[in-house]
């Protein structure tokens, strides 16, 4: 059977630079698909020979999305290694962050990431502003500022764009293309919240900002604890917080959730068909602790959609191989035992991957040897297998308003729904965690961080910060020998998702994600950014730089310590 090569270098509205590259049949069927991360990082290289107690700061670097999550983690492992217990209030503060972050992310992550592929913006200028504001009646009783008159202004703005040429960031859109199922009316709705949605997430960042000092690239942790004590004890720092993510809230419920139940009903079809199915192997570690003894999130491992049986998680089953990466080390090795040396093979002739040996950058984690999907859908799904009291009672309530069983979510725009439906749980139990701490204070409990004499630590340790993080289970993993890192390995939400195939030729998430899928039009590939932006790719940092004319304007050799 005849079959054809597509590339998509580099995919846009993410993080990072990742290539795609799937092959398709006769009937534009994808029968194959390479993932392959573009750029080295080389932060675990960077971080060797240095303080411990530095280790938050630079490895934070690893994103300038992610910040918050990476500092955490980093500091986390090197408080595992020399068993420094946390106070009750830098738990509470450090939850807090997280966990604002969350909501940020995955707002911004649909509306400005992902939604344009399911949203036509030319289309929106057609719509009827009446109609769209009676539409959005029928997904929420108080839809989230869609009056006639706002929706009115909202179709002018967007015709006064089209009108004049300048689409902006709308400009390369496949507006058009026959995969779009919404309305016009739906498309204004669509638009108008994307639009809003720009304000909610600043604001969002301004809530992680308070006990963060700032965003992205915070400054409040510190090996033992956290900075934040004014913020802490300013009880209008607090209700400011809390203002903000009633707000978000607010957004979720009226906007967000109602959206995606738009996308559910307009995308049936491609749901029930399974478009964008993985694996089935599921991954989550659970964690963040509230109240006495409850946690919002569930650990557990799923292969293969056998959901009557959940493993529990156990970090001593991950490994990292590099077989198909550009790295020297290839065999398959625990994370703390694992090396950041670059082996590049280039790419052929043709400037297409060589498929058949070295083709990404990132490396291929596996859990038992088998690649694992990250993130809310495998969280939500988990949770709700292993009857969370937190989890459940939201994933019940969306299935039965949208009519979805719980394999579908294990699809392309099921993911989408996971994340929409994690943010409102986000959003709701983060009063619950304000509560712990505002009733730690009131009870004078005001510590903030726990006293150690770096001296008289250990001078060889190892540990490791593993949590889950918006995009899935992010591991920190660091070896200290006379007091200094002697290694550092970083396994990313992202590594799993984006993992290339391994020795045995297993595919990553993403890969396996895209088999299967049909193109309407192999020129426009829509329905390969639809699988590949579901995950919400978080590509490593980078550290290598050309001009628009594919130009070399510098280069870095990466030292284990910077010298003068």
């Amino acid at each position: 059977m005849a079959t054809k090569k597509i590339v998509i270098d580099p995919i846009t509205r993410i993080e990072g630079h990742l290539r795609i590259e799937v092959e398709i049949d006769e009937n534009n069927t994808v029968k194959e698909a390479w993932a392959s991360g573009q750029l080295f990082r080389g932060i675990e290289t960077i971080l060797k020979g240095r303080d411990p107690r530095d280790a938050g700061l630079i490895a934070q670097r690893i994103c300038g999305v992610c910040t918050n999550v990476h500092y955490r983690a980093s500091i986390s492992a090197v408080e595992d290694a020399y068993g420094i217990a946390l106070p009750p209030n830098a738990e509470s503060i450090r939850n807090l962050v997280t966990l604002a972050l969350f909501v940020q992310d995955h707002i911004v992550h649909y509306y400005h990431l992902h939604s344009l592929d399911y949203v036509d913006v030319v289309s929106a200028i057609s719509a009827e502003p009446d109609k769209a504001a009676e539409l959005a009646q029928t997904y929420h009783d108080y839809p989230y500022r869609t009056s006639t008159g706002h929706m009115s202004a909202v179709k002018e703005k967007l015709t006064s764009f089209v009108n004049a040429g300048r689409l902006g960031l709308f400009a390369n859109g496949y507006w058009g293309h026959s995969a779009y199922r919404f309305t016009p009316e739906q498309n204004l709705i669509h638009m108008n919240h994307y639009l809003e949605a720009l304000r909610v997430q600043r604001n969002l960042s301004r809530a992680v900002a308070i006990f963060a000092g700032k965003t992205p690239h915070p400054q409040n942790l510190v090996v033992g604890g956290v900075t934040s004590v004014a913020d802490m004890l300013n009880p209008q720092r607090l209700n400011d917080f809390m203002f903000i993510i009633k707000d978000a809230r607010d957004f979720i419920e009226r906007a967000y959730l109602p959206d995606i139940k738009m996308a559910v009903e307009a995308y049936k079809e491609e749901i029930k068909a399974g478009t964008g199915r993985g694996s089935g192997n599921f991954m989550a570690v659970g964690g963040y602790r509230f109240g006495k003894e409850q946690q919002l999130f569930e650990g557990g491992v799923i292969q293969g959609h056998d959901f009557a049986n959940i493993e529990t998680f156990d970090e001593q089953y991950i490994t990292e191989e590099a077989s198909r990466s550009w790295y020297a080390d290839e065999a398959p090795v625990a994370p703390y035992d694992g090396k950041t040396e670059p082996f590049y093979t280039d790419l052929n002739a043709d400037g297409s991957l060589k498929t058949e040996g070295k083709y990404s950058w990132v490396k291929a984690p596996r859990y038992k040897g088998k690649p694992m999907e990250v993130g809310p859908l495998s969280r939500m799904i988990i949770g709700t297998l292993k009857e969370s009291p937190v989890i459940q009672p939201y994933m019940e309530t969306f299935m039965k308003e949208t009519g979805l069983e719980l394999m579908d979510f294990s699809t392309t725009l099921g993911r989408n729904a996971a994340r929409a439906v994690e943010a409102q749980v986000c959003c709701d139990y983060l009063f619950d965690f304000c509560s712990d701490l505002i009733e730690n204070i009131k009870y004078y409990d005001e510590e903030t961080w726990t006293k150690y004499d770096f001296a008289a630590l250990p001078k060889a340790a190892a540990g490791r910060g593993i949590f889950e993080v918006p995009r899935g289970v992010l591991g920190h993993f660091i070896r200290i020998d006379e007091a200094k890192i002697a290694n550092y390995q970083a396994v990313v939400p992202t590594t799993w998702n984006a993992s290339p195939k391994d020795s045995g030729g297993i595919r990553g998430p993403y890969e396996e994600s895209l088999v299967g899928i049909t193109l309407a039009d192999p020129s426009a590939p829509l329905e390969v950014l639809r699988v590949v932006h579901s995950f919400d790719p978080c590509l490593a940092c980078a550290v290598h730089v050309i001009n628009t004319k594919g130009k070399e304007l510098s280069h870095y050799k990466i030292a284990a310590a910077c010298t003068l």
